[in-house]
């Protein structure tokens, strides 16, 4: 009869060592640490608390009104002369009708507190590949300035697929820029700076409104966000870059001539 054994040992090694091999001539993958993180947009999650706040009082008010047209139903006079005999609650009942159902409120609450609390702290964690655009607000105009010089005024023109922060403050009043298609808003105010992030991710328009009463001509301090793609946007940036050069050597040639 055969020996086995010296066939299982061979086979095992011979096994053992195509599996080394592989493992030592297999190509090296990108660790997650070594991929660029993901950009965590704040848009879908404000979206998602908003929702949830109105189920949550749609399902409470329709929830109390039932109650309510029961009660009202049930224990309605039915003469004139009658007279009601509500049932006699002790101590333990009326705590229990009290506390129980602020309980079941106040968790929900809570819950949804909890979910926009960690919603905001994450909000407030810039992402590091990021443009930054000054903006001086002022009585009634938006104006940014790029970190080439290049100066818009209630245009902000921005590059899809680039998280955009704005640095601001205002040279008169307290103003409130507010992109609701970001479901961004964040005061300026003179004195401090302020700030706010976004990102857009397609090319399109966005209104941009001030959402702090400032004076009387408010209502017309309006602008927009224009997304260009990325071509688009770095062909705009760089031409009017050139165009603030070449403005510039004129003035100074100017001046030298006179």
């Amino acid at each position: 009869m055969l020996n086995k054994m010296p066939f299982i040992g061979k086979g095992l090694s011979v096994g053992l060592t195509s599996v080394l091999t592989l493992l030592l001539t297999a190509p090296v993958q990108a660790t997650p640490a070594e991929t660029a993180p993901a950009i965590n947009d704040p848009s879908p999650g404000w979206d998602y608390v908003w929702h949830e706040v109105i189920i949550d009082i749609s399902l409470i008010g329709i929830l109390f009104s039932i109650i309510t047209l029961y009660f009202m139903f049930k224990y309605r006079r039915r003469n004139e002369n009658e007279e009601g005999n509500p049932p006699k609650f002790t101590a333990t009942l009326a705590v229990g009708w009290t506390v129980i159902p602020v309980f079941l409120i106040m968790a929900d609450d809570f819950f949804l507190a909890a979910q926009g609390w960690d919603l905001w702290n994450a909000y407030r964690q810039v992402p590091a590949e990021r443009m930054e655009i000054q903006l001086e607000s002022g009585m009634y105009s938006w104006d940014y300035t790029y970190p080439n010089g290049v100066e818009t005024q209630n245009e902000l023109i921005v590059p899809a697929g680039k998280p955009i922060m704005l640095r601001m403050t205002s040279r008169d009043t307290l103003h409130s820029h507010f992109i609701p298609d970001f479901r961004v808003k964040e005061d300026s105010m003179p004195g401090r700076i302020t700030y706010l992030w976004f990102y857009p991710q397609e090319p399109g328009e966005h209104q941009v409104t001030c959402a702090e009463y400032c004076g009387i001509m408010h209502s017309y301090m309006v602008g927009k966000v224009i997304v260009k793609s990325e071509e688009d946007f770095n062909q705009w940036y760089n031409q009017e870059a050139a165009n603030l050069v070449q403005g510039e050597t004129t003035e100074a040639t100017k001046k030298e001539e006179a």
